[in-house]
Parts: C-alpha cells; sequence; structure tokens
C-alpha cells in the first residue's frame, strides 16, 4: 500500500511539474525580451526608423512571440510602433496610468534615454486579457524609446 500511495504522489507530482513547466513555456522570459530588444535596436540600426516600426507592428514579422512584443514610443510618450495593439499608434500615453495608479510610460521613457533597463508595472495581458504584473525592458534608439515586456 505503500508503495502504491508513492507512486501515485510520484505521478501526480511529476504532473505538477509538466504543468508547471508548460505555463512557463506559453510566457516569455525575461531572457527572451532582453534578447527580443536586442534584435529589435539592430533592426532599427539596419533598416532605419520608417521601416523598423512598420516591421515591429506588423504581425508576421518575428516581433510577436507568445506574450512577448516590441513597441516603441518617442520622446514625448507617443506610441510609434505596437506588436499588440496596432491601435496605439499614434496615441501620446504619456499620461497613462496602471491599474495601481502608475504613470509608467514616463518611467519607461526615463530609464530608456538614461541607457536602458526594467521597469514593473502592472498591465493587461493580450493573451489571458487579465491584469498581471508586466516587467519591460526598455533602451533607446535612435529618437525613440524601444521595449519588450514579460508577464509574471
Amino acid at each position: 500500500m505503500l508503495k502504491r500511495n508513492i507512486a501515485v504522489l510520484t505521478f501526480c507530482g511529476a504532473l505538477g511539474l509538466g504543468a508547471a513547466a508548460s505555463w512557463a513555456a506559453e510566457r516569455g522570459s525575461a531572457e527572451e525580451a532582453s534578447a527580443m530588444l536586442a534584435k529589435a535596436v539592430a533592426h532599427y540600426e539596419s533598416v532605419g526608423a520608417d521601416q523598423a516600426m512598420k516591421d515591429f507592428t506588423a504581425s508576421g514579422k518575428g516581433w510577436q512571440d507568445r506574450d512577448l512584443y516590441v513597441f516603441c514610443l518617442d520622446g514625448t510618450g507617443t506610441t510609434v510602433a505596437h506588436g499588440a495593439n496596432e491601435k496605439l499608434i499614434g496615441k501620446d500615453l504619456s499620461n497613462l496610468k496602471d491599474a495601481d495608479g502608475k504613470k509608467f510610460v514616463v518611467e519607461l521613457i526615463s530609464i530608456g534615454k538614461a541607457g536602458g533597463g526594467w521597469v514593473d508595472y502592472r498591465w493587461p495581458n493580450p493573451v489571458t486579457k487579465k491584469i498581471e504584473q508586466k516587467s519591460s525592458v526598455v533602451q533607446a534608439a535612435g529618437d525613440y524609446i524601444c521595449g519588450v515586456g514579460i508577464y509574471k
């Protein structure tokens, strides 16, 4: 009986680990976000601002992966590229607040202009449609601030 219970517990534990691994695979990691941003900045430098912004927004160009996508803002907070919501292009997001009232776009721009880094905020996940904790890595690309975020 003890051996059977241990076998059942082992099997259930393996299922739980498998489900956790599957859940994690559905979400991009910090490393993947950083790599996508580095690739995006290199693409920007290679093809120029106009083409890069079109590419980052277009689906099927490799700038969206699960819940990862490239977004870019000008120095005032206006969206110039957005891989998850094309309707945001041309919108001034400088006064946008997250679910907790944080004006995170101002911080994204500030961190990006200062050499880059991570910004934490709470934002709707385009995959789950739920408000979740998000961290975006940003850096300057020419006159723009580009980023890629992860949901935690």
